[in-house]
């Protein structure tokens, strides 16, 4: 028992100083730009957390890293690497899109869950390409998700450039950017005056749902048994093969999702580009995996960690207009931290089997100790 508790808090207290640690880099760099890092902090933490509507607005960014986070979760509990989002998120926006022109008279009532049903099936199917690619033809779920990334782009290039963009960009710029949407397909405002909208609730109910689901249900025993030990797995009678492909296809439907609450949950309450995926994810198919690794893998955990990372992307805003330095220092700070938190997790490993060792126990596996401390079920 005292095992299980000292690496449930070594399980967050490591990666926690890892970000620290991460977060005195950045005070160095603010630094090196001739600023104060103080002055800094202030204003990042006024730029997310100043006014309601800022506080409104780190949630509305967090929503869709939530959700690419919880999805990673299922992945990697499988042991498949998803590095997917971005075109799982843009697929799962172009059918959700696709669907809100083609039936834009539909009752709100019925028409906001099919788009962003549409959204998750767009994702799913994504998503289970790899999956079916890794299960049945050994091929590199890494590479083929990656290169998926580049085609979804293709994809989302031709079709806002040609049969979906708006009409009246025909005789004008020719931006790449469907028309306005109905409104029958718009996110509801929950706080008015503010960007809170549902889709916030909804990225939070779909981790949540994800917790119950890998540790609460059949179907989240044979993905976790599948990621622990295929072998074994396979030998109690799970398909190891059809695991992978629920996995990633459970994992691209909520990055899918997170593509439909963008749409639908902007203000421009259109799907728009710039020809490159971070035009419209604004990067959240990365900053998603970020966010669940900085979580531990773990759903529950990859809610505060979303929103830890949407301050930074809305107070770095803030930042740059406080201090007159560049934005992009947040996305630095962001791979800074990425790199800290991965590397805990060899150092938590060290430290646990120190302490082992003086207690006259043996080392145990790295694999047990990673469900144990990051996921606290044993």
């Amino acid at each position: 028992m005292r095992r299980v508790v000292g690496t449930r808090v070594l399980g967050g207290v490591v990666p926690l100083g890892a970000a620290l640690v991460a977060f005195l880099f950045g005070a160095v760099m603010i630094l090196a730009l001739g600023a104060n890092p103080l002055d800094g902090l202030v204003a990042m933490v006024d730029g997310a957390f100043g006014t309601p509507d800022r506080l409104a607005t780190t949630m509305v960014r967090a929503a869709p890293l939530l959700l690419v986070g919880a999805g990673i979760t299922v992945a990697f509990r499988s042991r498949v690497v998803n590095i997917g989002g971005e075109g799982q998120i843009v697929i799962g926006a172009l059918l959700g899109t696709a669907i809100a022109l083609t039936i834009p008279d539909t009752p709100k009532i019925l028409l906001l869950p099919i788009v962003l049903l549409a959204g998750m099936v767009g994702g799913a199917f994504w998503g289970a390409i790899p999956g079916v690619l890794k299960a049945y033809a050994a091929v590199n779920e890494i590479l083929s998700t990656i290169m998926l990334n580049l085609v979804a782009i293709q994809v989302m290039n031709v079709l806002l450039r040609g049969p979906m963009i708006d009409p009246a960009e025909l005789e004008g710029s020719r931006i790449p950017q469907t028309q306005r949407l109905t409104d029958n397909a718009a996110l509801p405002i929950l706080v008015p005056g503010t960007r809170f909208h549902l889709g916030i609730v909804i990225a939070i109910a779909a981790a949540l749902t994800v917790w119950v689901v890998l540790w609460r249900t059949p179907l989240g025993f044979r993905l976790r048994a599948v990621g622990y030990n295929p072998d074994a797995a396979r030998a109690s009678g799970i398909s190891v093969e059809r695991s992978i492909v629920t996995a990633m296809a459970i994992s691209g439907s909520l990055s899918g999702l997170a593509g439909a609450v963008l749409v639908f949950g902007s203000e421009s309450l259109r799907m728009v580009t710039d020809g490159s995926s971070v035009g419209f994810t604004g990067s959240a198919g990365f900053n998603g995996i970020v966010a669940a690794l900085f979580g531990g893998l773990h759903p529950l955990w990859t809610i505060p960690s979303s929103f830890l990372f949407g301050s930074l992307l809305t107070g770095a805003n803030n930042l740059q207009r406080a201090l007159q330095i560049p934005a992009p220092l947040a996305i630095a700070l962001n791979g800074i931290i990425v790199i800290f938190v991965v590397s805990s997790g060899r150092v938590r490993h060290l430290i646990e089997d120190r302490m082992l060792r003086e207690k006259g126990g043996l080392p145990h596996s790295h694999e047990t100790t990673d469900d144990v401390a990051v996921t606290g079920e044993v």
